[in-house]
């Protein structure tokens, strides 16, 4: 070990209290005192060998206690480990910027001579801390608050503050650093770094004055300049531009402006220039702007876009040249300018291509259909903007073109950027000057997505109301039949008792009518001309009551799951044609989870302000009650979605469906006002989504309910009610039939119930047979649609002479397929039984009506 006395290695211009002297002084006496006990002690011990060794132990401690002693006094050091490495001192000590060590307590440690220099130290004994430094100066106070926080809390901060300023001193400014000395929240030891920035600062301030000069010379040049992201937005509008436009420079910059704002008709499509990745490119551009009020301004901009290496497009730099100034001298250039005006901003797209399709030159509204084609400069071929399948054909015509021919088809073809977006092509030939790369052809485009859209709607419309209207025929026709089977039955049946060997064969009949019977009622419900009984209802409450049989339908492998809506609108329907819906979709929901899965039945409101972000073909703004139903299901191909409500059309194997099922239930909803939309995808499940319009009550449907009347009924009245009625009755009944084997049935079947029957195959013979019998006709029974006069006519006849008279109306159509033909008023009374219907329900409706 050596000792080193560390006064002989200290800068005079610095100070460093970092390393401690010891007295050498004190540690000699002590070590001779040490050394005077172990002799005494040895002259009383001589002769005894053990406090020999004893001794000599004690010697040995009391040196070892020594050395340590003085190295940690500071006075001994072992060799190789001295901390005042010569180099890293003077480094410290040179450094430009002013360094300071603190104890814990903020006491200084170490301070270099440019610390010292920075404070105005005379001396090493004047090193100050920083807090000391700066004392009374407010502006400075704050900055050093925040250091000394972070300080102790072991953090790194730094600030900069401007100090002096005073009379003739010149402004400075400073830059304070601090660190933790060692690492951790509880550091002994705090470094603080204070430099000199004020040329800097001069620098800065030199360059902003200079960028402010620029931006000033830009703002008001005779030309106008802006620049806008990728995403449209203005990000700078010089003040010449902002002038001509009459737009606020303070809206620019926050997403506030936008190029549609500025730029009229479809001209910013022009502005997204096709990406060339690591390319800058340039677009001359002839547009029309537009001031805030609307007024046009013709213009020339000089478009320039740089795009990154990945060929994200930058902020553009936009040159703008008022074009309106000087017109009325310039009659060429007025010209140019009503060329480009008519050219931008026609209605029709319109491109020139050269031999091979490539696009030589634009207008805006052909930017906005094919994005990405350039206003001018063979960037993209429009053979592109085409779908693979029609591209075949456009280049053909692009061939004739280029050979002179004039007569050119149009070409219709879809395009390649989606499945469902088409353009119809014309395609003008034009002189060329022989080279590949000329203009050889002027392309019209028109987007005819719309009016194929539309026309696709109406073929569909065309072709479910002509099925719909056949099987409403043959569903009339074929209840005229029914009714006459059913009829028969019930003849059948009253004469023959249960035991006889045929009554199992009647039944047979009659139960297989019934069928047939509700087959014709899906084809009448498909084609919208059913009988309805709407009633006001809560979806919600109709669904919880469906719920029971529902689960039953779906066993067990299918999870149901009903959301329903708080506070749900109220709707029209026919409840049972409403279960019927809910029925049908559940049990198509089943058959597609053959495994098992989930199916969510789901309720809400759908106002008029969420209808047009639905999007909905077809389905105008108003409010809605939505009923969805969801499954997990094998989900449908878009070939199988655009049939599933033809009748007889179905996915099932033969003997397991109709094919009546969804035909059906598009006849409910249709009728009933609504719509239907469904979705699905192959192995993903479907979705049917019905919108019902909202019911508003008016004043005299607010009616107090009956069920409290219902429930105060007692059993026996129950039972009363329940038990068979009295069908018997008398009177002279007109039965209006032109279907002959049904009349004399009908006829028959109120004969046996005591009724005087007269009957007349047209509206015609039964006035007549009204007039042989002086009017004396309690009840009239008439079909529809009869030859010569139809049922309404008839009613219009004989309330001429005959106000009082009651009438029933039948029909195998709905009542409102005829109700708009019928008289208005009071003489509008009437009773309607829909076909078929069994000779039980005939006699009960009359008996109902004659008794009123």
């Amino acid at each position: 070990m050596t000792t080193t006395d560390m006064g002989e290695m200290r800068d005079p211009g610095s100070l460093d209290r970092s390393q401690r002297g010891g007295s050498i002084g004190l540690v000699i006496v002590i070590a001779i005192a040490l050394v005077g006990a172990a002799v005494g002690l040895l002259q009383v011990g001589r002769g005894n060998t053990s406090l020999y060794i004893l001794i000599l132990l004690a010697i040995l401690g009391t040196v070892g206690v020594f050395s340590l002693f003085a190295l940690a006094a500071g006075i001994l050091r072992f060799a190789g480990q001295d901390s005042g490495n010569p180099m890293i001192r003077g480094l410290v000590d040179g450094a430009f910027d002013g360094i300071l060590v603190t104890d814990s307590s903020g006491r200084v440690v170490y301070a270099n001579a440019a610390y010292l220099n920075l404070i105005g130290a005379a001396s090493a004994k004047d090193a100050r801390p920083i807090e000391r430094v700066f004392i009374g100066d407010p502006d400075v106070s704050e900055a050093v608050y925040r250091l000394l926080k972070a300080a102790r809390e072991g953090r790194r901060l730094q600030e900069e503050v401007r100090v002096g300023g005073l009379k003739d001193e010149p402004a400075r400014w400073l830059r304070l650093r601090v660190r933790p000395g060692d690492a951790g929240r509880n550091a002994r030891t705090t470094v603080w770094t204070v430099a000199d920035v004020t040329r800097d600062r001069e620098k800065q301030e030199n360059v902003f004055q200079e960028l402010q000069h620029a931006i000033d010379y830009l703002d008001h040049a005779p030309a106008g300049f802006f620049s806008a992201d990728a995403a449209g937005n203005i990000v700078y509008l010089n003040a010449t531009l902002a002038s001509w436009l009459d737009q606020d420079l303070a809206e620019v910059g926050s997403g506030g402006l936008k190029l549609t704002d500025v730029v009229s008709g479809e001209g910013a499509s022009l502005l997204a220039i096709p990406p060339e990745p690591g390319d800058v490119k340039t677009e001359i551009l002839d547009l029309d702007f537009k001031t805030r009020s609307g007024l046009s301004v013709p213009v020339r901009l000089f478009h320039k876009v740089a795009f990154g290496a990945d060929g994200v497009p930058g902020p553009s730099r936009t040159l703008v040249l008022n074009r309106a100034r000087g017109e009325q001298q310039d009659a060429q250039r007025a010209a140019e300018v009503r060329f480009m005006r008519f050219f931008n901003n026609t209605p029709m797209a319109i491109a020139t291509v050269d031999r091979s399709g490539r696009i030589m030159r634009s207008n805006a509204l052909f930017a906005r259909l094919f994005k990405g084609a350039a206003a001018e400069g063979p960037a993209r071929s429009i053979l592109s903007t085409v779908a693979e399948r029609d591209r075949s054909t456009l280049e053909h015509a692009i061939a004739k073109a280029s050979e002179g021919q004039g007569d050119i088809a149009p070409v219709e073809a879809a395009l390649s950027d989606s499945s469902d977006k088409f353009a119809t092509f014309f395609l003008t030939a034009i002189d060329d000057d022989g080279e590949r790369d000329s203009e050889t052809a002027i392309i019209y485009a028109l987007d005819t997505t719309e009016r194929r859209a539309l026309e696709g709607q109406i073929k569909q419309q065309q072709k479910m109301d002509t099925v719909g209207q056949l099987a409403g025929g043959i569903a009339h026709d074929f209840n005229n039949v029914l009714s006459a089977i059913m009829m028969a039955t019930d003849f059948l049946l009253s004469a023959h008792k249960p035991t006889d060997p045929s009554f199992s064969d009647i039944m047979q009949i009659k139960q297989n009518a019934n069928r047939a019977a509700s087959l014709v009622r899906q084809l009448l419900a498909f084609s919208r001309r059913q009988t309805l009984r709407p009633q006001v209802l809560d979806l919600g409450e109709v669904l919880s009551d469906l719920g029971m049989l529902l689960k039953r339908l779906i066993g067990e492998k299918v999870k149901l799951d009903v959301v329903h809506t708080r506070d749900l609108w109220p709707v029209k329907a026919d409840l049972s044609q409403f279960e019927q819906v809910v029925v049908n979709l559940v049990v198509n929901a089943r058959d597609a989870m053959p495994d098992g899965g989930k199916l969510t039945i789901r309720t809400a409101n759908m106002s008029a302000a969420d209808i047009p972000s639905a999007a909905y073909k077809g389905m105008p703004s108003g409010d809605y009650v939505l009923v969805e139903v969801t499954d997990s299901g094998t989900g449908m191909s878009a070939e199988v979605l655009t049939q599933i409500f033809e009748p007889f059309f179905s996915t099932k194997e033969v003997g397991k469906g109709t094919g009546l099922g969804l035909s059906t239930v598009y006849g409910i909803v249709k009728q009933t006002g609504g719509f239907i939309y469904p979705e699905s995808e192959v192995g993903k499940g479907t979705v049917f989504r019905i919108f019902l319009p909202r019911h508003i009550p008016e004043k005299e449907e607010i009616k107090p309910a009956d069920a409290p009347a219902i429930a105060a009924l007692t059993s026996a009245e129950k039972l009363a009610q329940a038990a068979q009625p009295d069908l018997t009755g008398h009177g002279t009944v007109l039965l209006v039939e032109d279907e002959e084997g049904l009349r004399a049935l009908n006829a028959r079947g109120l004969a046996s119930r005591g009724y005087t029957v007269l009957t007349a195959s047209n509206g015609v013979e039964a006035l007549e047979e009204l007039e042989r019998n002086e009017g004396k006709v309690d009840l009239v029974v008439s079909d529809v649609v009869m030859p010569e006069m139809d049922g309404p006519t008839l009613l219009k006849e004989m309330r001429k002479t005959n106000p009082d008279l009651k009438m029933i109306f039948v029909s195998g159509y709905a009542e409102e397929a005829f109700e708009k033909n019928l008289p208005q008023g009071p003489d509008r009374q009437f009773k309607f039984l829909a076909k078929p219907f069994t000779l039980k329900q005939l006699v009960e409706v009359v008996k109902e009506t004659l008794a009123k």
